[in-house]
């Protein structure tokens, strides 16, 4: 098996002002130390002022979105070079929010995600079924067509990692259970070797998102090709999101 290092990567969304950064000095003094990569992806707005915090510490900053083009006349976006100025070693991209909310293809995933590599970004591609896909039968088939059409053929596994995220289960409460997890990260896995050969394949790092929580986090982690996990609402606090990464160091 492949030695994937497990990453907990905290996604704050449209959350946090300058006075919740002392949640990232607690979330450093108490899990600076853990084996697991750490990542936390606040509003753009922190993304300098949280690096500057976190200069020296085994704690990495991500953006949540960039855009496709590296400048221009785009009122209101932020490009991956301006992510990577600011301090960012990675960006979240395709999240089912931006999907949904924003109608973003996977080919305009596919495109942020390539802009985000030329930057030397570390891309998180989110992929993840609607509460209707799934009951229709279409998980894996809807995360497959995702996949490919929104992660670049040129993606390794030090560039891209892909996080599953089942829509019905964001912010809900809703967790997918340990067998639905196993079914659709396999299912990652396979897509991934058949796509890119074994050793990308094995070493892309996959995570599953959707309501990850410190009572939660050590029955998900205990699931083969479960390398860690993306967190919303659990990230905000560092007693809480320190949790998950505990479990996270200990699976």
């Amino acid at each position: 098996m492949t030695d994937r290092r497990k990453l907990a990567a905290g996604n704050w969304k449209m959350n946090g002002l300058g006075a919740e950064l002392s949640e990232i000095e607690a979330l450093i003094a108490s899990h600076g130390a853990a084996s697991s990569e750490l990542l936390i992806c606040p509003p753009a707005t922190l993304i300098e002022r949280m690096a500057r915090v976190a200069e020296g510490s085994a704690l990495q900053i991500g953006g949540q979105d960039c855009h496709a083009a590296a400048s221009g006349a785009h009122t209101g976006d932020t490009s991956a070079a301006m992510l990577r100025d600011a301090g960012a070693s990675h960006v979240i991209l395709g999240h089912s929010e931006r999907r949904a909310g924003h109608r973003e293809s996977d080919a305009a995933v596919r495109a942020k995600t390539e802009a985000a590599l030329a930057e030397g970004l570390v891309a998180v591609v989110c992929v993840g079924e609607t509460l209707e896909e799934r009951e229709a039968g279409r998980t894996l088939e809807v995360i497959a067509s995702q996949l490919d059409g929104s992660v670049p053929d040129a993606a390794t596994a030090e560039t891209v990692v892909i996080a599953y995220e089942p829509v019905w289960a964001i912010g809900t409460g809703k967790v997918a259970t340990t067998t639905e997890i196993t079914e659709v990260h396999d299912d990652i896995r396979a897509r991934l070797v058949a796509r890119f050969g074994d050793e990308v394949g094995n070493g892309m790092r996959v995570l599953y998102g959707g309501s990850v929580k410190p009572g939660n986090a050590a029955e998900i982690f205990a699931v083969e090709n479960v390398d860690g996990a993306l967190v919303g609402g659990a990230s905000l606090k560092a007693a809480d999101f320190g949790g998950i990464i505990a479990a996270l160091d200990a699976s």
